[in-house]
């Protein structure tokens, strides 16, 4: 397995009198890396303890999770299924990369998605192989361990550098990466600082919910904790929901390209800063270190740009 570091470094521009820091986790070195790289890294190697020859995951057609376990299924030469729900199934570059890959995409309703799953684990069991379970985004124990690890990178980091991020913001979807970084807080709680995940689709109780009940599962709350404390999640900024962009967002993901140089995708990491600056701003935080996690979805990056470049044309007709 690749060995698995991302890089921090500070912005060019700034606003409010802040530092700006991002870390790039779209340069690790697994199939356009991302967030999902890091998690899928650790299922990996669970895979191959338990030497399953066949994986089963969920995701839909711009699943960034799903193009990079089918990748990493393909290198491994793991069989691959993928239930995707037929409701949310577009053609994108991530859905391309799946059949490249190899992988069996097997379609079904949003509603039957559990008895699905369920069906092609108990059918490819019949067949005496040894199928592997990889919920949807990555979620569970592993995923949420891989962002322990970057959160201890990220503190590494600080110390080398001699710097304190005030605040850490990213997107926040599945809930895996936020309650890492949170369990990782609280396991390190003289780097405390506000973690605060930028929702790309749930609502705030579910949100907090689901990563409370994550954290809970890695860690116990055998300290009593009051994890609400510690749960910063901002839903102000889904739009139309998962997926859906606003001219804003794309202003904004226009402008960091230019001036950056960073390619950000319209579904995450473009929500995500655009709330993180929304968010500092009203906030009036203001000579701050502040750290963004770029969480990946380059290929996302390239629908983007193409349905810009569609509508520019139809413009012009």
């Amino acid at each position: 397995m690749k060995e698995l570091y991302s890089p921090i470094y500070k912005l060019v521009s700034s606003f409010q009198n802040n530092n700006i820091y991002i870390k790039r986790e779209d340069q690790i070195p697994l199939s356009f890396g991302g967030n999902k790289a890091r998690k899928a890294s650790l299922f990996f190697q669970d895979i191959k303890k338990k030497e399953a020859d066949c994986i089963v995951t969920y995701g839909s057609g711009s699943s960034n999770h799903c193009r990079i376990v089918s990748n990493m299924a393909a290198a491994n030469k793991i069989k691959c299924v993928i239930i995707s729900p037929e409701e949310e199934y577009e053609n994108t570059f991530n859905s391309t990369m799946m059949e490249l890959f190899g992988a069996k995409i097997c379609m079904c309703s949003v509603l039957n998605v559990k008895e699905t799953i369920n069906k092609v684990l108990e059918e490819l069991k019949s067949r005496g192989m040894n199928p592997y379970f990889i919920q949807g985004g990555g979620h569970g124990n592993l995923g949420t361990q891989a962002y322990v690890n970057a959160y201890d990178e990220i503190v590494e980091w600080e110390i080398k550098n001699k710097i304190k991020f005030d605040y850490i913001f990213h997107a926040s979807g599945t809930g895996t990466t936020q309650a890492g970084l949170i369990c990782g807080q609280l396991q390190r709680m003289d780097y405390w600082r506000k973690i605060i995940g930028i929702s790309i689709a749930r609502k705030e109780i579910r949100g907090k919910q689901i990563i409370a009940e994550s954290i809970e599962s890695y860690m116990g709350n055998q300290q009593n904790i009051d994890l609400q404390k510690y749960i910063l999640f901002d839903d102000q900024f889904t739009g139309d929901g998962y997926g859906k962009t606003t001219e804003n967002i794309n202003d904004l993901i226009e402008e960091l390209l230019i001036n950056e140089t960073i390619p950000l995708d319209s579904t995450y990491t473009g929500k995500a800063f655009y709330g993180m600056r929304e968010r500092v701003q009203k906030d009036g935080i203001q000579g701050k270190n502040i750290l963004f996690i770029h969480t990946g979805g380059t290929p996302l990056f390239y629908d983007w740009l193409c349905r810009k470049r569609v509508k520019k044309c139809i413009l012009n007709i």
